[in-house]
């Protein structure tokens, strides 16, 4: 019988999904499973993009440039220009979701054997994309009592290696809900410049910034435009996870024209998600004020009722939609395990993503879980009164 690849041994289980089939099986029996563990919003996806599928009147869905549609490139660059961000259409590709940006930054800019600095936790496929690229993650961990703020440069310059050619962050972070600020983005630009390394910025919730807080794009940094490379999508920022469009930003050409070699060999991105991608670029503000005020509000009823619930912390996000709180429990792989398949509560449970999984370090998130604030606050409610009982419940519980 053949054999399984080393990397296929190596790629990580998702923490987001891995659980899917206790929650299967939960819903079989009759239980209700309120899905707090991914990123899937309940919030409607902008009719300018819905009206813009139904009304496709061609008679053939074609190839597309293997870099996007050239219509779709120039209006989304106008699009960015608008947030401060100086690219020409030239200076981006249109990617299948923000997944597969990542994995031509990769490609592109890394060899097999050289080294990316994250800071963890962070989103667990960055680790999957870097085992597929032949990339070793070295991970600087950001502390819960901290917020999870940046670590310090100084732990950064410790990490650093000949074999270091790039930092990777997440902004608004996901799975902490974390916002770096202008002096955290200033720390790394200057660390970006001093060795020469690639920033790469996954900027997918860049509309999600919360208390008056300011998003800074890694593009707005001065000096380093070779080096900065952006990620974008549009699943979170128009609730459109299943059109799979994304793009890649950067103002390196030799990092696009590499970029356009692994993009040719796909041969292009989805059709119909173009057609949907470029006719959100006119979704009203007022759609996005909606959006906002409503996270807002989920946001705020979450933390502060997980914060009332004994033995739980969780702190307050400044971006995104998900928290990692931590939770009074021994194991919380076990845990989000058990509350699916062992508990109810008046035929309620919740599904949470293990906080383990987005930690590169052994050991560390065992007692955090990440939960995203992507339902409505009546089913909110509902989770967070199914959560504490099924703590008072758990025999793993550590008082």
């Amino acid at each position: 019988m053949p054999g399984i690849s080393r990397r296929g041994k190596k790629m990580p289980t998702s923490p987001i999904r891995r659980l899917v089939p206790f929650a299967e099986e939960a819903t079989k029996k009759g239980v209700h499973v309120y899905y707090l563990n991914i990123g899937q919003p309940d919030i409607k996806t902008p009719e300018v993009a819905l009206e813009a599928i139904h009304n496709y009147n061609q008679t053939i869905v074609e190839y597309s440039h293997s870099a996007g549609n050239e219509s779709y490139r120039r209006k989304l660059a106008a699009s960015y220009r608008k947030h401060g961000i100086d690219v020409d259409y030239t200076d981006l590709m249109i990617t299948t979701g923000g997944s597969e940006a990542i994995m031509f930054a990769f490609f592109s800019c890394l060899s097999n054997g050289e080294e990316i600095i994250i800071p963890e936790p962070f989103y667990a496929n960055y680790y999957g994309f870097a085992v597929s690229a032949g990339v070793k993650v070295k991970a600087i961990t950001s502390s819960i009592k901290d917020d999870f703020s940046l670590p310090s440069i100084a732990e950064f310059e410790q990490l650093i290696t000949p074999k270091t050619k790039g930092i990777l962050i997440c902004n608004p972070n996901n799975p902490t809900g974390y916002l770096y600020s202008a002096e955290e983005m200033e720390q790394l630009r200057q660390l970006v410049k001093k060795h020469d390394l690639y920033l790469f910025s996954d900027e997918v919730y860049r509309e999600f910034c919360y208390d008056g807080e300011k998003h800074i794009s890694a593009m707005h940094l001065q000096d380093i435009n070779q080096n900065v490379v952006m990620v974008d999508s549009v699943s979170k920022r128009y609730s459109e996870c299943g059109v799979r469009i994304g793009s890649l930003v950067t103002k390196n050409k030799a990092v696009i024209e590499t970029a356009m070699k692994f993009a040719q060999a796909r041969l292009s991105p989805p059709g119909f998600g173009q057609i949907a991608g470029e006719a959100s670029l006119d979704t009203p503000q007022s759609y996005f004020d909606h959006v906002y005020n409503e996270y807002i509000a989920r946001r705020n009823f979450l933390v502060e009722g997980l914060n009332k619930i004994p033995g739980v912390y969780s702190p307050m996000p400044k971006g995104a939609f998900y928290t990692m709180a931590k939770l009074p429990v021994d194991d919380t792989d076990k845990f989000c395990q058990w509350i699916l398949s062992e508990f109810d509560y008046e035929g309620q449970t919740v599904m949470m993503a293990p906080g383990s999984g987005f930690y590169k370090t052994p050991g560390l998130g065992k007692n955090q879980v990440r939960i995203a604030y992507v339902l409505k606050i009546e089913d909110l409610t509902k989770a967070l009164v199914v959560l504490e009982k099924a703590l008072e419940a758990y025999p793993g519980r550590i008082l």
